[in-house]
Protein backbone atom coordinates (compact mmCIF):
# COMPACT_ATOMS: atom_id res chain seq x y z
CA UNK A 1 0.00 0.00 0.00
CA UNK A 2 1.04 3.62 -0.45
CA UNK A 3 1.91 6.09 2.28
CA UNK A 4 -0.44 8.96 3.04
CA UNK A 5 2.58 11.28 3.18
CA UNK A 6 3.41 10.55 -0.46
CA UNK A 7 0.08 12.02 -1.61
CA UNK A 8 0.42 15.17 0.48
CA UNK A 9 4.04 15.63 -0.56
CA UNK A 10 3.17 15.39 -4.24
CA UNK A 11 0.60 18.17 -3.90
CA UNK A 12 2.63 20.50 -1.74
CA UNK A 13 6.10 20.05 -3.14
CA UNK A 14 7.66 23.20 -4.59
CA UNK A 15 4.41 25.15 -4.62
CA UNK A 16 4.04 27.23 -1.53
CA UNK A 17 6.27 30.28 -1.60
CA UNK A 18 7.71 32.73 -4.04
CA UNK A 19 11.50 32.92 -4.04
CA UNK A 20 13.01 34.35 -0.87
CA UNK A 21 15.33 37.33 -1.09
CA UNK A 22 18.94 36.25 -0.73
CA UNK A 23 20.80 38.53 1.65
CA UNK A 24 24.30 38.25 0.13
CA UNK A 25 24.08 40.97 -2.53
CA UNK A 26 22.00 43.50 -0.63
CA UNK A 27 24.09 43.32 2.54
CA UNK A 28 27.44 43.26 0.75
CA UNK A 29 30.13 45.48 2.24
CA UNK A 30 32.38 45.20 -0.82
CA UNK A 31 31.35 48.63 -2.08
CA UNK A 32 33.55 50.17 -4.74
CA UNK A 33 32.87 52.96 -7.17
CA UNK A 34 29.57 52.96 -9.05
CA UNK A 35 30.01 51.93 -12.68
CA UNK A 36 28.23 54.34 -15.00
CA UNK A 37 25.49 52.66 -17.00
CA UNK A 38 25.64 49.40 -15.00
CA UNK A 39 22.39 48.71 -13.16
CA UNK A 40 21.09 45.79 -11.12
CA UNK A 41 17.71 44.34 -10.27
CA UNK A 42 16.62 41.55 -7.93
CA UNK A 43 13.63 39.89 -9.58
CA UNK A 44 13.25 37.66 -6.53
CA UNK A 45 13.00 40.67 -4.23
CA UNK A 46 10.47 42.38 -6.51
CA UNK A 47 8.28 39.26 -6.38
CA UNK A 48 8.77 38.70 -2.66
CA UNK A 49 8.26 42.30 -1.47
CA UNK A 50 5.84 43.90 -3.92
CA UNK A 51 2.18 43.95 -2.95
CA UNK A 52 1.18 41.97 -6.03
CA UNK A 53 3.91 39.39 -5.36
CA UNK A 54 2.79 38.92 -1.75
CA UNK A 55 -0.88 38.70 -2.79
CA UNK A 56 0.03 36.12 -5.45
CA UNK A 57 1.98 34.09 -2.91
CA UNK A 58 -1.00 34.14 -0.55
CA UNK A 59 -3.37 33.05 -3.33
CA UNK A 60 -1.04 30.22 -4.36
CA UNK A 61 -0.98 29.03 -0.75
CA UNK A 62 -4.80 29.04 -0.73
CA UNK A 63 -4.93 27.02 -3.95
CA UNK A 64 -2.36 24.52 -2.62
CA UNK A 65 -4.38 24.13 0.59
CA UNK A 66 -7.56 23.54 -1.42
CA UNK A 67 -5.74 20.87 -3.45
CA UNK A 68 -4.42 19.23 -0.28
CA UNK A 69 -7.89 19.30 1.24
CA UNK A 70 -9.41 17.77 -1.90
CA UNK A 71 -6.91 14.91 -1.83
CA UNK A 72 -7.44 14.43 1.92
CA UNK A 73 -11.22 14.24 1.44
CA UNK A 74 -10.75 11.36 -1.01
CA UNK A 75 -7.98 9.76 1.04
CA UNK A 76 -9.77 9.42 4.39
CA UNK A 77 -12.47 6.91 3.32
CA UNK A 78 -9.88 4.99 1.32
CA UNK A 79 -7.63 4.76 4.39
CA UNK A 80 -10.54 3.29 6.37
CA UNK A 81 -11.24 0.72 3.68
CA UNK A 82 -7.55 -0.22 3.53
CA UNK A 83 -7.51 -0.68 7.30
CA UNK A 84 -10.65 -2.84 7.13
CA UNK A 85 -9.10 -4.92 4.38
CA UNK A 86 -5.92 -5.44 6.40
CA UNK A 87 -7.95 -6.54 9.41
CA UNK A 88 -10.07 -8.94 7.35
CA UNK A 89 -7.48 -10.15 4.83
CA UNK A 90 -6.57 -13.34 6.67
CA UNK A 91 -10.21 -14.45 6.86
CA UNK A 92 -10.95 -13.80 3.16
CA UNK A 93 -10.84 -16.40 0.43
CA UNK A 94 -7.72 -15.95 -1.72
CA UNK A 95 -9.72 -14.85 -4.78
CA UNK A 96 -11.71 -12.29 -2.73
CA UNK A 97 -8.57 -11.04 -1.02
CA UNK A 98 -6.80 -10.58 -4.36
CA UNK A 99 -9.80 -8.80 -5.93
CA UNK A 100 -10.17 -6.40 -3.01
CA UNK A 101 -6.45 -5.72 -2.91
CA UNK A 102 -6.39 -4.93 -6.65
CA UNK A 103 -9.40 -2.66 -6.23
CA UNK A 104 -7.77 -0.76 -3.35
CA UNK A 105 -4.46 -0.48 -5.20
CA UNK A 106 -6.26 0.81 -8.28
CA UNK A 107 -8.08 3.42 -6.24
CA UNK A 108 -4.84 4.46 -4.51
CA UNK A 109 -3.14 4.77 -7.91
CA UNK A 110 -6.03 6.91 -9.16
CA UNK A 111 -5.65 9.13 -6.10
CA UNK A 112 -1.92 9.48 -6.69
CA UNK A 113 -2.63 10.37 -10.32
CA UNK A 114 -5.13 13.00 -9.17
CA UNK A 115 -2.51 14.45 -6.79
CA UNK A 116 0.03 14.61 -9.62
CA UNK A 117 -2.47 16.39 -11.88
CA UNK A 118 -3.21 18.91 -9.12
CA UNK A 119 0.53 19.44 -8.64
CA UNK A 120 0.96 20.14 -12.38
CA UNK A 121 -2.03 22.47 -12.39
CA UNK A 122 -0.60 24.41 -9.44
CA UNK A 123 2.74 24.74 -11.23
CA UNK A 124 1.00 25.96 -14.40
CA UNK A 125 -1.05 28.41 -12.34
CA UNK A 126 2.04 29.84 -10.67
CA UNK A 127 3.88 30.16 -13.98
CA UNK A 128 0.94 32.02 -15.53
CA UNK A 129 0.70 34.35 -12.52
CA UNK A 130 4.43 35.08 -12.67
CA UNK A 131 4.15 35.76 -16.39
CA UNK A 132 1.29 38.21 -15.79
CA UNK A 133 3.29 40.03 -13.12
CA UNK A 134 6.31 40.07 -15.44
CA UNK A 135 4.23 41.75 -18.14
CA UNK A 136 3.21 44.43 -15.66
CA UNK A 137 6.81 44.94 -14.51
CA UNK A 138 8.36 45.26 -17.97
CA UNK A 139 7.08 48.73 -18.97
CA UNK A 140 7.84 50.05 -15.48
CA UNK A 141 11.35 48.63 -15.63
CA UNK A 142 11.88 50.12 -19.10
CA UNK A 143 11.11 53.60 -17.77
CA UNK A 144 13.23 53.22 -14.63
CA UNK A 145 16.09 51.75 -16.67
CA UNK A 146 16.07 54.82 -18.96
CA UNK A 147 15.73 57.30 -16.08
CA UNK A 148 18.87 55.84 -14.44
CA UNK A 149 20.79 56.01 -17.75
CA UNK A 150 21.46 52.28 -17.64
CA UNK A 151 23.37 50.61 -20.42
CA UNK A 152 23.43 47.12 -18.90
CA UNK A 153 21.10 45.43 -16.41
CA UNK A 154 22.41 42.57 -14.27
CA UNK A 155 20.54 40.13 -12.05
CA UNK A 156 21.52 41.36 -8.58
CA UNK A 157 20.92 37.93 -7.08
CA UNK A 158 23.79 36.56 -9.19
CA UNK A 159 26.22 39.30 -8.12
CA UNK A 160 28.48 38.50 -5.18
CA UNK A 161 28.72 42.13 -4.09
CA UNK A 162 29.46 45.64 -5.17
CA UNK A 163 28.19 49.19 -5.09
CA UNK A 164 24.41 49.20 -4.95
CA UNK A 165 24.02 52.80 -6.13
CA UNK A 166 22.42 51.65 -9.37
CA UNK A 167 20.15 49.00 -7.85
CA UNK A 168 16.73 49.51 -9.45
CA UNK A 169 14.91 47.01 -7.22
CA UNK A 170 13.28 49.40 -4.73
CA UNK A 171 12.22 51.75 -7.54
CA UNK A 172 10.61 48.87 -9.44
CA UNK A 173 8.81 47.66 -6.30
CA UNK A 174 7.49 51.17 -5.59
CA UNK A 175 6.32 51.64 -9.20
CA UNK A 176 4.70 48.19 -9.27
CA UNK A 177 2.93 48.83 -5.96
CA UNK A 178 1.45 52.03 -7.42
CA UNK A 179 0.29 50.22 -10.55
CA UNK A 180 -1.13 46.96 -9.15
CA UNK A 181 -1.57 45.35 -5.74
CA UNK A 182 -3.02 41.99 -6.75
CA UNK A 183 -4.06 39.88 -9.69
CA UNK A 184 -7.01 37.53 -9.89
CA UNK A 185 -6.53 33.90 -10.86
CA UNK A 186 -7.88 30.43 -10.22
CA UNK A 187 -6.39 26.97 -10.55
CA UNK A 188 -5.39 26.55 -14.19
CA UNK A 189 -6.69 23.59 -16.17
CA UNK A 190 -4.32 21.03 -17.60
CA UNK A 191 -3.24 21.92 -21.14
CA UNK A 192 -5.08 20.00 -23.84
CA UNK A 193 -3.06 17.26 -25.49
CA UNK A 194 -2.55 17.60 -29.22
CA UNK A 195 -3.84 14.97 -31.64
CA UNK A 196 -0.44 13.28 -31.95
CA UNK A 197 0.09 13.17 -28.16
CA UNK A 198 2.73 15.89 -27.99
Amino acid sequence: MFSHRVIVAVVLASLMALPVLPAHAQDSQLGGKPIAGLCMLSRDQVLAQSKVGMATDKRMQQLAEQARSDIQKDREPLDKQIQQFQEQASSLKPADREARQKNLQGRMQALQNKAQVLDKRLRITRAKAMNEIGQKIQPLLDGIYKSHNCGLLLDRDSVLGGNMANDLTTDVIAALDKKVTSISFSLAPMPKQSQNGK
